[in-house]
């Protein structure tokens, strides 16, 4: 290969690397006793992605899971419930809002919001879902950052 033949290598490469698909990102999500926003928290308690990503549940503080909230999740998907004190890997395939929970601690506010993408067509349904008052109090903020 000459000089003159590497403007039409690199833009085989370039084009080429175009119809490669992006890689998934996995955020990692810490339980926490304390942390932002008070006690029994998940930090971040909100989260954005696109399909594909994933999201590790990390008990930095033992005592926690992650499991969904019935009723806030896209019709069709599986439900999730990680053992206490066990990390947990979900992946989000599906476009929608999310609610989780920490089983032990949902009394007393610990949930999280997860959008997938901006398609938000279970959206109503995931606010619609009633919760005691310190998980809906928790909910409020996270359902106006979703927006």
């Amino acid at each position: 290969m000459t000089l003159k033949h590497l403007p039409a290598v690199a833009a085989l490469v370039s084009g080429l690397a175009a119809t490669l698909p992006a890689a998934a990102d996995e955020v990692t999500v810490k339980t926490l006793n304390s942390g932002p926003g008070g006690s029994m928290v998940f930090d971040p308690a909100f989260v954005r992605l696109k399909p594909g990503d994933s999201i590790k549940f990390v008990p930095t503080d033992k005592g926690h899971n992650v499991e969904t909230i019935k009723g806030m999740a896209p019709d069709g998907t599986e439900s999730v419930k990680s053992t206490v004190g066990q990390e947990a890997v979900i992946r989000f395939d599906k476009e929608g809002v999310y609610g989780f929970k920490c089983s032990p601690h949902y009394l007393m506010g610990m949930v999280a919001l997860v959008v997938v993408r901006d398609q938000r067509d279970n959206m109503e349904a995931a606010k619609a879902v009633t919760h005691g008052k310190l998980a809906q109090k928790r909910f409020d903020p996270l359902f106006a950052q979703a927006q």
